[in-house]
């Protein structure tokens, strides 16, 4: 008996008889399966085809995914028309279209056992049907259904009657779904669905007779105009049993197995047409495995991404600046404060990264007053030390202009060049300003997103410093990066990002938290005043000026307009000045305003030669007065919480105690009593922070739903949190073992991961 030997490399030698017997040359290829009896040796015919065959077959799944509706069986080009306003143009923007939610369509419930709160499958016989008229005069269509042991009621409130006394004839039978409420004795369902049985035609049949939307799970689609429940089921059940084959896993199979993971294709179909299950409220509530694999494939890939793309940064070659003090500790020589810990502890992070040969990516969160201008004039400082350029880019004119008008003054006493650029700036102080920029003579460029146009050539970028950076997008971002060679980049937001959406959005940068206030500060009194109050919040408006102190009043707006009742600052600050407060002394300060005359009005403030500033939200960020303690915010409702959080970060500077308070008119919505009631509760910026997340969601919260934040299909990055995590750090792991994706293993990966995030992550040289 002919023995098989592994050699010390790993190899197997096959025995000369074995080889005969089984007609092998050199390079033949085996397929060595285990049996009962032992190992079967078998040779693998057309083997010039192997490498050929997945790679044929993984592009027709790809032709078959990108295949557009209009060419599925059944789907003319009108309902292609009302897809595509849905944003299903192609196979795969059907599959990964999810259900919002499912109904147990499994067995019929006799009328007498519908329960109130649940969704119901019921048959029964029309019993009567006309409209009602209730004693307020509104009218709704009304239908009495029986079965024998009971009866239930239907109801309509928009209606077409002379259609619906067309189709609710007294004796046709049917099968209906809907929601059962009950109001005192009676159980109602609103706008139900309804399958009509044919003459003589059984229930049991009819369910039978349609199989996608009886006797099984059914999932419940978003709609659009033109599109049915019904007919959507239709096209999804076609899409899935044809299609959903064509859907490739690349996540590598461990970490599959990790995580209990389906395979992608079987996830999106039990998703889609759930198999029987006892329990509905994981799919209901988007918990079931199918879900979580979903959930877990998307963040997995975006994740992946940053992680390449930060270890991409630490593998260019950057600029190893010197911190030579030239400026820097003239600087801190000059402050009327010492700088705090946590400002010093975050310094020491930017100079060790703009030291080391490989470009910076920091984020410098801090909340509303921990003085991040502050570090990021020190960080411009020592760029310009090692004479490099920097520009500084904030998402709006009026920040880019008070940036400029707080960080010239210091500038130019230590004899450094500051060149405000902004889009509204036209003709010779344009030029002059592009002239500057190109010549290097100006050293620090503060400016909106017209510092990354490209007529804007700088002479020598080492930093770029990007200012509430959640409102810019990642290719912003990137922008400003391609404006020098591999300069160092730092972003700065006063808005404290809960953590969730700082590892989506900003999950490639290295990240600073300025955690700390600077001594004296005191914790600012918050409380809701409805507009009957006025005149209290007048006399406390007077008792602060009579201590000596001075006070904010904001608006919405800077003119009154015929389409908003809200109250504008123009007009307001008239009203005040002549009939309120004949006797204090107000100033006006909006965004229409020249750069010269809003730094006139604020230094005057600032100097205590104005008593009160009737302002717009032009004063969120940047001003800094010590001596005001009181905030008065006009239409608190109509702001958002971080707003509403920054606007009250401009008192309590000082060591006199401060109060804040929002003046609200006509009755509150839900949502902005709850976010009243958060301000009043805490002056804690990540605690007002995670309140808006949960309240506005994150597209809103961003402030624009295109401001850098991935369009996720399925993930949800608050119901997700924990799933984001996992995936977060697998990806991070896997991208340090191989971070360029070479390994045979991970090609699936470089080949998926440009498609899914190239464009938004600028990974196109991943593949």
């Amino acid at each position: 008996m002919p023995f098989i030997k592994l050699s010390a490399d790993g190899q197997i030698s096959l025995p000369l008889e074995i080889r005969e017997k089984l007609g092998l040359k050199p390079g033949d290829l085996l397929s060595i399966e285990p049996t009962d009896q032992g190992l079967s040796v078998v040779p693998v015919a057309e083997q010039p085809h192997l490498s050929a065959k997945p790679i044929l077959q993984e592009s027709i799944a790809r032709k078959n995914l990108e295949t557009t509706m209009q060419f599925i069986r059944g789907i003319g080009p009108k309902l292609s028309e009302a897809l595509a306003k849905k944003g299903i143009v192609t196979v795969e923007d059907a599959l990964w279209l999810l259900p919002n939610r499912y109904e147990d369509r499994r067995a019929l419930t006799p009328i007498a056992r519908l329960r109130p709160g649940t969704t119901e499958v019921f048959s029964g016989e029309v019993l009567a049907a006309d409209t009602v008229q209730t004693r307020g005069g509104k009218r709704f269509f009304e239908v009495i259904i029986g079965d024998g042991t009971a009866t239930v009621t239907l109801k309509w409130f928009h209606y077409n009657l002379r259609y619906m006394k067309g189709i609710w004839k007294q004796g046709r039978r049917g099968i209906f779904t809907g929601e059962v409420a009950q109001y005192g004795y009676q159980r109602e369902i609103h706008h139900p669905d309804v399958e009509w049985l044919a003459d003589g035609e059984s229930p049991a049949a009819a369910m039978e007779r349609d199989p996608v939307s009886f006797g099984r799970i059914v999932p419940v689609y978003p709609l659009t105009e033109g599109l049915h429940q019904k007919t959507m089921r239709k096209v999804l059940k076609a899409v899935v049993d044809r299609y959903v084959a064509s859907v490739g896993t690349s996540i590598p199979s461990e970490i599959a197995a990790r995580h209990n993971l389906l395979p992608l294709d079987e996830a999106l179909r039990e998703v889609h047409f759930p198999a029987s299950t006892d329990d509905l409220a994981p799919f209901n509530e988007s918990r079931s495995t199918a879900h979580r694999t979903l959930a877990f494939d998307e963040f997995f890939f975006l994740e992946l991404g940053l992680a390449l793309k930060k270890q991409g940064v630490t593998m260019e070659e950057g600029i190893a600046f010197q911190v030579t003090h030239r400026y820097t500790r003239e600087l801190l020589k000059r402050l009327p404060f010492p700088l705090t810990s946590a400002q010093r502890r975050v310094l020491s992070e930017i100079k060790e990264d703009m030291m080391a040969p490989h470009p910076m990516h920091r984020l410098v969160q801090g909340d509303v007053g921990s003085g991040k201008t502050l570090v990021a004039l020190m960080a411009a400082l020592i760029a310009a030390e090692n004479d490099y350029q920097v520009a500084i880019m904030a998402p709006t004119e009026i920040l880019a202009e008070q940036h400029y008008l707080n960080i010239h003054r210091w500038c130019e006493e230590l004899g450094v060049r500051v060149t405000l650029l902004t889009a509204a700036m036209k003709g010779k102080t344009r030029s002059s300003a592009l002239a500057d920029i190109a010549a290097g003579t100006a050293q620090i460029v503060i400016g909106t997103q017209a510092v990354i146009q490209e007529k804007v050539e700088f002479a020598r970028l080492g930093l770029g410093i990007v200012d509430e950076q959640h409102r810019f997008g990642v290719l912003q971002r990137g922008l400003l990066g391609k404006k020098g060679k591999n300069p160092d980049i730092l972003v700065m937001t006063a808005t404290p990002i809960p953590r969730t959406l700082a590892m989506t959005v900003f999950g490639d940068l290295s990240l600073s938290v300025i955690d700390e206030l600077p001594p004296g500060r005191t914790p600012i009194e918050t409380r809701v005043c409805p507009e009957s109050r006025r005149t209290t919040v007048y006399d406390i408006i007077r008792e602060e000026v009579a201590k000596g102190r001075q006070g904010y009043i904001i608006y919405p707006l800077v003119e009154e307009s015929e389409k908003s009742d809200l109250k504008a600052a123009t007009q307001m600050a008239e009203h005040l000045a002549w009939d309120i407060f004949p006797d204090l002394r107000l100033a006006l300060l909006h965004g229409r305003m020249k750069p010269e005359e809003k730094e006139a009005v604020m230094a005057a403030f600032k100097n205590c030669e104005t008593d009160i500033l009737v302002a717009t939200t032009v004063i969120e960020v940047g001003i800094d007065v010590p001596n005001a303690t009181l905030m008065v915010i006009e239409h608190a409702e109509r702001f958002g919480l971080s707003q509403l959080h920054q606007l009250r970060g401009r008192v309590g500077r000082g060591s006199g105690k401060s109060r804040c308070l929002l003046l609200t008119s006509g009755k509150l919505s839900d949502d902005g009593e709850r976010r009243l009631r958060v301000m009043e509760s805490t002056n804690d910026g990540f605690m007002i922070a995670e309140e808006d997340l949960s309240i506005r969601g994150p597209g809103d919260f961003l402030g624009t739903r295109q401001a850098g934040l991935p369009d996720f299909r399925v993930a949800n990055i608050l119901r997700d949190g924990r799933i984001l995590e996992v995936a977060r750090k697998e990806a991070f792991a896997l991208a340090e073992k191989d971070p360029h994706l070479t390994m045979p293993e991970n090609d699936r990966l470089r080949e998926e991961l440009p498609r899914r995030w190239g464009g938004r992550l600028e990974l196109a040289g991943i593949a």
